[in-house]
Order: structure tokens, then sequence, then C-alpha cells
């Protein structure tokens, strides 16, 4: 019997394989994003969570070259809030005990704990996004220094 098309019905149908979806994709632009997300939420603080969140989605199907760049962005991520909500805190609690003279210090060391971590943050995006650009996986990911 045949078809309207011109094939006959009784002509087995080749249909390929759907793509795989768990493949791992090599990709240089997102891990490149998310580096511009985090160096963005320096200023404004909403597009690092935003980062965070691509990270974390996009780590489960990269490939390991990429995987290291997300890794290191999620470790600088956790590391930063920390060391940000440590700084915070200090700051807070300086302010009204700066009235007795007592709390400066506090105050200060929150200051140099919060401008330190925001540079160290700076520094290693930079850093993950010269890496992304040669096409190089990052070497220590989980390294808290650079």
């Amino acid at each position: 019997m045949v078809t309207l098309e011109g094939t006959l019905l009784s002509e087995p149908m080749i249909v390929p394989p759907p793509p795989a979806a768990s493949q791992p994709v090599e990709d240089r632009v997102l891990p490149a994003i998310v580096y511009g997300l985090y160096l963005l939420g320096l200023v404004n603080g909403v597009t690092i969570v935003i980062g965070i969140i691509m990270a974390y989605v996009c780590r489960d199907r990269a490939a390991p070259r990429t995987e290291t760049h997300y890794i290191f962005q999620i470790y600088t991520f956790w590391l930063s809030i920390f060391f940000w909500l440590i700084g915070w805190v200090l700051i807070i609690v300086g302010i009204p005990l700066s009235i007795v003279l007592i709390g400066i210090p506090a105050l200060i060391l929150g200051g140099v704990i919060v401008s330190v971590v925001s540079l160290w943050v700076a520094v290693r995006c930079i850093v993950g996004l010269l890496y992304v650009m040669q096409g190089e996986p990052y070497p220590r990911p989980r390294n808290w220094l650079i």
C-alpha cells in the first residue's frame, strides 16, 4: 500500500534517536556570564545570587573543564558570604559601641574585612575569566586563595 508521500507503509521508518540530555556540555559563555554576574554583584548585590543559581544549575551537565569553573564559583560565593557576614556583624556591633569609643576597633576591622573580601572576590573572578577565555579548566577550584 502506498501513502500520499509515495512511500510504502511496510517500510520501516528510521527515526533518529533523541539527543542525550545527560551529555556534558563544554561551554565558555555561561561560566563567563557567572563571573560577570559576580563582578556586577559587588556593586548591586543582587546579581551574585543569580550567578550562584546559574552555577548550581549548570554544574551538573557541564564537561569536566567547565565544571571546575562552576565549583570555583560556588566556593567563591560561600566563602565570600561567610566573611562578608563576619565583617558586617562587626560593623553593625561597632556602630552603636563607637559612641563610647569601644566600638571603633570593631567598626574599622569590619570595614577592612568587607573591603578585603570584595577585592578578593573581584580578583578571583578576573582570574577565573582569564582561564575561561583561554579555554582552560581552573587548576585549583577548591582553593581558598586564588
